[in-house]
């Protein structure tokens, strides 16, 4: 299931970050201010607990987030919304998924992973700025889940039907929150309107 966070402030953010003449500082604010804004929502129904706090005034009964949370980005765009959820959720732990598209086939092929012992038990949360084909992020839920994930979403700013798609039907208990769903992929399976390169645009290395 695909959630779209249509919040004003976040559709501002994101047709800025659109432009093609946004540059790269500016396209790594917004994707971490935007990245802020929709894991916020990822997060609303994760596990708590009561605790009681003492105020300067009172005890106060008070709810405490009850679960690991492990944030995974699919290198290498996926490092640029990772700030976004640090400044949110600091306590989180970060594992990673090395994924590079094959030119010829376009499948994901996997070079680099690692996850903390906390994804068993925890919940995981998946972050790439462009969920196009939905190759990676199947292949990234695969890799966590034969390491024994079993609580896992996926934070984007930007998919498209056919992505949503792929996921859904190879992990269909996987939710998928994103700031935008487009219209569509084009020839070269580049979403439409889209962002472009995102990793190309957050690292400023657009040719």
């Amino acid at each position: 299931m695909a959630l779209l966070i249509d919040h004003p402030c976040v559709q501002h953010k994101l047709a800025i970050m659109r432009d093609v003449d946004t540059g790269h500082k500016r396209f790594r604010e917004l994707a971490t201010e935007i990245t802020k804004f929709v894991c916020y929502e990822a997060l609303k129904n994760v596990k708590t607990k009561e605790v009681i706090v003492q105020t300067p005034i009172a005890k106060a009964s008070c709810q405490k987030i009850d679960t690991d949370l492990v944030v995974v980005p699919i290198l290498r765009a996926g490092i640029g919304m990772l700030e976004g959820i640090l400044e949110l959720i600091p306590t989180a732990r970060v594992g990673f998924v090395g994924l590079y598209r094959d030119e010829e086939t376009k499948q994901p092929v996997t070079y680099y992973e690692r996850f903390p012992p906390q994804i068993k038990g925890g919940t995981c949360i998946i972050i790439d700025p462009m969920l196009a084909t939905g190759g990676s992020t199947v292949v990234a839920i695969d890799h966590l889940k034969k390491s024994g994930a079993g609580n896992i979403v996926v934070v984007c700013i930007v998919t498209c039907p056919e992505g949503v798609e792929l996921v859904e039907v190879a992990h269909p208990d996987v939710r998928i929150y994103a700031a935008a769903i487009d219209d569509h992929l084009n020839e070269k399976k580049y979403i439409v309107p889209g962002l472009g390169d995102a990793g190309d645009r957050l690292f400023g290395t657009t040719h």
